[in-house]
């Protein structure tokens, strides 16, 4: 059997940058058993397989598409990096002539659309709530300042804001340990940590309205290095705190990401990052 398999860097222009995502195209369906293992044979954060709704269906001429997401772990029930990687497979590799392409996923239906050079992807927004978690955050990050803690229940993502007085180099140098992180959360109700400090409105780095970093060792994913689902969260938070609906977002990782958010009027968001497919091949079993 073969399958077409893509490596797509996703948000950022740059190979070897932004989140590498596999994207497997699915022209048959595929054993349950055999997406796991193929997820965990990729070995990135995550591996997305767009599937034909219907055996006519075309990756080139067809708008609508089956789409999972698996880490090396397990399935998840959203994935914003896999999401732009898929759609440019299909806009770039498949050649795609639809403007909007429409994925039927776990979290409902998702659209990605162009836009000049970047990929625009339509996400649920999620809102957060005050939060206390002591031993995890102390876990993350030891005695630093929090300014304000949340959670998402819909995600169960837990958003820690570390002190405006820190400075982004902060929280691009901060180590954490995943073994410190299971053992200080194992009730199930954090699957995700999101470190995010304020951006700074000068200074070399000006121009960002927030910075984060990601961690999910609850998928097997220690860090993650740009991701959307993440920022489907912290759209909802820095716009409140800061009052915008247009936002630049930076995640610091080591490989680094940018993200431009635009909050819709249906309480969605729009996602818009750029690409980078660095390798086309295929599986064969």
């Amino acid at each position: 059997m073969q399958i077409p398999v893509f490596t797509v860097d996703a948000f950022t222009n740059q190979p070897f940058s932004g989140n590498p995502a596999a994207v497997c195209l699915l022209e048959n369906d595929l054993d349950e058993a055999l997406h796991q293992k193929i997820a965990t044979e990729m070995n990135l954060s995550e591996t997305a397989f767009i599937r034909k709704l219907s055996p006519g269906d075309d990756f080139t001429k067809s708008s609508c598409f089956g789409l999972r997401w698996f880490t090396p772990a397990s399935e998840v029930p959203l994935c914003g990096h896999a999401t732009l990687a898929a759609a440019a497979v299909l806009f770039h590799i498949k050649k795609n002539t639809n403007s909007v392409l429409t994925f039927v996923t776990l979290s409902g239906e998702l659209k990605a659309r162009q836009v000049e050079d970047h990929i625009v992807l339509d996400l649920p927004l999620y809102l957060t709530y005050p939060q206390e978690v002591e031993e995890l955050i102390k876990a993350a990050i030891g005695d630093m300042i929090v300014q304000d803690l949340r959670y998402s229940p819909d995600t169960k993502k837990l958003l820690v804001r570390l002190s405006d007085a820190y400075e982004r180099s902060v929280l691009e140098e901060l180590q954490v340990s995943a073994q410190r992180f299971l053992s200080a959360e194992k009730t199930g109700k954090v699957k995700g940590l999101i470190l995010t400090l304020k951006g700074n409105s000068s200074g070399e780095h000006k121009g960002h309205d927030f910075y984060s970093r990601y961690f999910a060792p609850w998928y097997g994913i220690l860090e993650d290095p740009v991701t959307g689902s993440a920022h489907a969260v912290l759209s909802s938070y820095w716009s409140e705190q800061l009052g915008k609906k247009e936002m630049l977002a930076f995640q610091c990782s080591r490989r680094g990401g940018e993200l431009k958010i635009s909050l819709r009027n249906d309480g969605r968001v729009d996602i818009a990052g750029q690409i980078a497919i660095v390798l086309k091949g295929n599986l064969i079993f």
